[in-house]
This record gives C-alpha cells, sequence and structure tokens, in this order.
C-alpha cells in the first residue's frame, strides 16, 4: 500500500512536471509567433509591451503586434488546445486509438454552415461564417445521435450513424458549390483552415466555449480512465459509464465545432497530439489532457508560424501544414497498430 502512495505521489509530481514543461514550450512558440513575419519585431520590445512598459513597440509596429499578431497566436493556441483535447477524449470514449475531433459530423456540419454563410452572405461572410459553421456542426452531431437511437448503446452504431451524417453534409455541400461557383475559392480556403480573421472579438467568443470545455474534460479526467474498461467493470468501480460518456463527448464536441467555426477545419492535431504526449509521458492519455491542451496549443501556433513565413509574403493554409506533418504521423500510428495486434 505505501509503495502503491509513492507511485502515485511520483506519478502526480512527473505530471504537472511535463505539464509546467509544455507551457513553457508554448509561451516560447507563442513569443515566437508574435515576433517573426515579413515585418520583425524585437523580443525586448515585445515583452516590454505586453507588460506595459516604457520604451515598448510604438506606432505601427505596436498595432502589428496588439491587433493582428497577438490575437491570430492566441487563436491558434485555442484552436490547438481543443482539438489536440477532443481528440484524446474521442479516442478514449469510442475505444479508438486513431479517432479524430470530427468523427461525429462536426465537420461535414460545419462546412455546411460555412458554405451556406459565404453563398448566402451578400458581402459580409466572415460575420456569418463563425455563426452558421458553429450551429452547423453541434447539429450534425445532435443528428448523429438521433439516427443512432440510444446514447452510447452501440458505440459502433454511433461511429456509422456519424459517418452517414457526415456524408449527407458533404454531398449537400458539394451540391451548393456547383450552383454557386463563386463561392468555391473561399469555400476551400475555409476548408484549409485559416486564422487570417482573428480578431480579439473572435478570441472573446471562442475563448469562453473552448476553455470551459477543457476544464470540464480535465475535471472528469480521472474518471474517464474508466471507459477503457467493460461498462460492467465501469460501474463497479462507481462510474456511470454511459453519462460520462454524454458529459465527455458534449464538452469535446462543443470545443471542436467552436474551433472549427473560428478557424476552419485543421486536420490531424487530434490524432498526433495525444499519441505524442503519450509516447513522450508513457503515461495514460486522460491523465495528461492539461499538458495535451497546451501541447496543442504549441503545435498549431508553430504550424501557424510556418503557414506564415515559408512563402512569405504568400501565406499557406494551415491545415496543408498540419497535414505535411500529420499525415506520415497517422501512417506510423496505424502502422505500429497493426503490428501489436
Amino acid at each position: 500500500m505505501k509503495n502503491q502512495l509513492n507511485e502515485d505521489h511520483l506519478g502526480r509530481i512527473w505530471n504537472w512536471r511535463i505539464t509546467m514543461v509544455a507551457g513553457l514550450i508554448l509561451l516560447s512558440v507563442a513569443l515566437l509567433g508574435v515576433s517573426f513575419g515579413p515585418i520583425g519585431l524585437s523580443f525586448p520590445k515585445i515583452i516590454k509591451t505586453l507588460l506595459g512598459g516604457s520604451n515598448g513597440l510604438q506606432g505601427q509596429e505596436r498595432v502589428l503586434l496588439l491587433q493582428l499578431r497577438l490575437p491570430r497566436v492566441i487563436l491558434a493556441a485555442l484552436v490547438g488546445a481543443a482539438l489536440s483535447t477532443s481528440g484524446a477524449v474521442y479516442q478514449t470514449v469510442f475505444r479508438n486509438p486513431l479517432a479524430d475531433p470530427y468523427l461525429l459530423g462536426a465537420a461535414s456540419g460545419a462546412g455546411l454552415g460555412a458554405t451556406l454563410a459565404i453563398t448566402s452572405s451578400g458581402g459580409n461572410v466572415y460575420g456569418l461564417l463563425p455563426i452558421f459553421s458553429f450551429v452547423g456542426g453541434i447539429l450534425a452531431v445532435l443528428t448523429t445521435f438521433f439516427i443512432s437511437g440510444k446514447f452510447f448503446a452501440e458505440p459502433n452504431s454511433l461511429l456509422l450513424s456519424g459517418i452517414a451524417v457526415g456524408s449527407f453534409g458533404t454531398a449537400v455541400q458539394t451540391y451548393l458549390q456547383q450552383r454557386h461557383s463563386s463561392a468555391l475559392r473561399p469555400v476551400y480556403s475555409w476548408i484549409l483552415g485559416e486564422l487570417t480573421v482573428a480578431n480579439w472579438q473572435v478570441v472573446k467568443w471562442s475563448s469562453l466555449y473552448i476553455i470551459s470545455s477543457i476544464l470540464i474534460l480535465i475535471t472528469v479526467s480521472k474518471q474517464l480512465d474508466g471507459l477503457m474498461l467493460s461498462d460492467e467493470e465501469s460501474f463497479s468501480l462507481g462510474i456511470n459509464p454511459n453519462k460520462l460518456r454524454i458529459i465527455a463527448v458534449a464538452a469535446a464536441t462543443l470545443a471542436t465545432a467552436t474551433a472549427v467555426a473560428a478557424s476552419g477545419l485543421i486536420g490531424f492535431v487530434g490524432i498526433v497530439v495525444p499519441h505524442l504526449v503519450r509516447g513522450i509521458t508513457h503515461r495514460v492519455t486522460n491523465r495528461s489532457l492539461a499538458t495535451i491542451a497546451m501541447a496543442g496549443a504549441a503545435f498549431l501556433v508553430l504550424a501557424d508560424l510556418g503557414a506564415r513565413t515559408l512563402l512569405s509574403p504568400a501565406e499557406l493554409p494551415i491545415g496543408v501544414i498540419t497535414a505535411f506533418v500529420g499525415a506520415p504521423f497517422f501512417l506510423v500510428v496505424l502502422r505500429k497498430r497493426r503490428v501489436t495486434q
């Protein structure tokens, strides 16, 4: 018993150390994100400006930092944290290491909502797009639950329902694109992910939903370990698996829908980051949700920095960067899973 308590204590210390390291990496990457670009900004002056000190950035450089780069970096961090945490939770809930945040039709629903916004905006695209994509993602997931019949009575039927809803949403989206060919370019730009419309208003409303969702998931993270057991074993541990799944999926879906509404579809973050953290820490993923959130935030800030600078002054869609990293990583994970089976 004493040895077990010592192991638990050491485990908690180890987890907090890893989380602190992830936080320091996030701060370093964020500083790089606001500093580098077509116009470089001085590190000391950035820090002085953010701390409200004298001799900070002035004029256009100050506007560039506070009104353009800083909200973009913060939004990238929020979206990365949302997608990585949601991916880790989905992998636990559905007992599938290859599950991602878009599993239940959130991507297709948000894509359909964004397409409707772009084709009916009358010029105010970015005013309607977050609202339409957010509602579309939420409705798609609710439809998936409705079609599947009972909440989590059979996870496989829920996954199949998500595939059906996703296919239908994609079909309607394609139809609308063909009817409004002038909207093809903005739709595809959004589908590949973009943070070019980041501003403090977007950061404000998205942070409310994303941070609340992540806090809920971290609160129930220890109980989520029970979902990796059978339902009978979970009940014996005092866990109501169906109730816990509903809470976890609802919070993860809210975070995902908000992230999609704010930035478009950015793939592979929810697969790459949880597996990367698991491989480094050798800990159960759900015990490391705080670390996963920070690692996901750092990953997407770094990806956005690459999207802004690799072809400067032109800009790559951030989804292209994450796909370059994520696709090979996905194949490696798939390969290891086949070898271990």
